[in-house]
């Protein structure tokens, strides 16, 4: 194991990232987050996301009883901005955006985390994103589509209720840009997806493996950033939700239930991080060079209360991380695959 100073090529964006191993060990006078309640009631009647009750705009939800989608009543995106957000200087480039955003709630359980649904209820929430991402880009002004979670406070989420987001948009955004740039070059040179390739040698070394079944893998990325990056990958060259059989589904949620639950289980916290599928654009062309991947990207470095800060060198240089892949992926193998607050159930 590399114990100095070294970079890593991230072959998936063509960028790279500062692994600093020794750095691990300094001292930390810095600051200390709080930790995030351990319990929360089922049903908060002020929260704008439980069953029954009202949203902004004087909304009032359903009496749901599985998932609960609608239409972000703060959407960042609208189907028809004004035409004056254009401009034509050289210097000064700007353009109109027409898109959708939608809200996923995971239950109408208030209390209860992805980690802490059972497999058929991870099942469900996969099926609603794949349905609702299905609608977003068979609209003729959609080219792309990014199902996400913010989970935690310290990840910007701004109700605990367990949700997530899908945001559709008519220009493909910066990360896919990057990410399909590299594929494409990869399937030109090689007639296969750069993504097979990777998971293919990532399950002969076994160095970065969290987790794997027949249909995905979760692991730590070898040019991973954040501390306890994993990455959620597909086996099958599949482009997006909606090209998964049903035992995929069912494969995909058991990864997702092992990642999530091993991410609580390391500080015994409902841990955070910003979750997000890349699926191919939805632009009407093949995509062969596509796997269907999630990236998840948690802050927390140390402990519960210590976390990463992307800033000073990361801000203005390139990426830097103070633990190594192999080192995280180790830790999270280590803890327990069920959940901490359900032992002994």
């Amino acid at each position: 194991m590399i114990n100095s100073p070294h970079r890593r090529f991230n072959a998936l964006t063509g960028e790279w990232v500062l692994n600093s191993p020794h750095r691990a060990k300094r001292p930390w006078l810095g600051q200390v987050e709080k930790t995030p309640p351990e319990s929360l009631p089922a049903y908060d009647p002020t929260c704008y996301l439980c069953p029954r009750n009202e949203r902004a705009g004087g909304v009032t939800n359903p009496d749901y009883s599985g998932t609960f989608v609608f239409n972000n009543d703060f959407a960042a995106l609208l189907p028809d901005p004004s035409e004056e957000a254009a401009s034509t200087h050289p210097l000064l480039v700007s353009a109109p955006e027409r898109g959708s955003c939608r809200v996923v709630c995971f239950s109408p359980r208030h209390d209860l985390t992805l980690p802490e649904l059972d497999l058929p209820a991870i099942e469900a929430v996969i099926a609603t994103w794949t349905r609702e991402s299905a609608d977003l880009a068979a609209q003729d002004f959609i080219r792309y589509v990014q199902v996400f979670e913010n989970k935690g406070a310290m990840m910007g989420c701004s109700n605990p209720h367990p949700h997530s987001q899908l945001w559709a948009q008519s220009q493909l955004p910066n990360e896919i840009v990057k990410e399909l740039a590299r594929q494409a070059e990869y399937y030109s040179q090689h007639g296969r997806p750069l993504l097979t390739d990777y998971v293919q040698e990532e399950l002969r070394l076994q160095e970065r493996i969290l987790f794997s079944n027949d249909h995905f893998t979760a692991l730590v990325p070898f040019w991973a950033v954040w501390p306890f990056e994993t990455m959620v990958i597909a086996h099958r060259a599949t482009q997006s939700l909606s090209d998964l059989s049903a035992s995929e589904v069912s494969a995909l949620a058991e990864a997702f239930k092992q990642v999530t639950t091993r991410y609580d289980n390391l500080f015994e916290i409902s841990f955070p991080y910003s979750m997000g599928f890349h699926q191919a654009p939805a632009d009407g062309e093949a995509h062969p060079e596509w796997v269907l991947h999630a990236h998840f990207y948690p802050p927390l470095l140390r402990s519960a209360t210590v976390r990463k800060f992307m800033v000073g060198y990361e801000m203005l240089a390139m990426p830097q991380r103070d633990i190594t892949p192999e080192v995280a992926a180790d830790r999270l193998r280590s803890v327990s695959a069920v959940h901490y607050k359900q032992r002994g159930m």
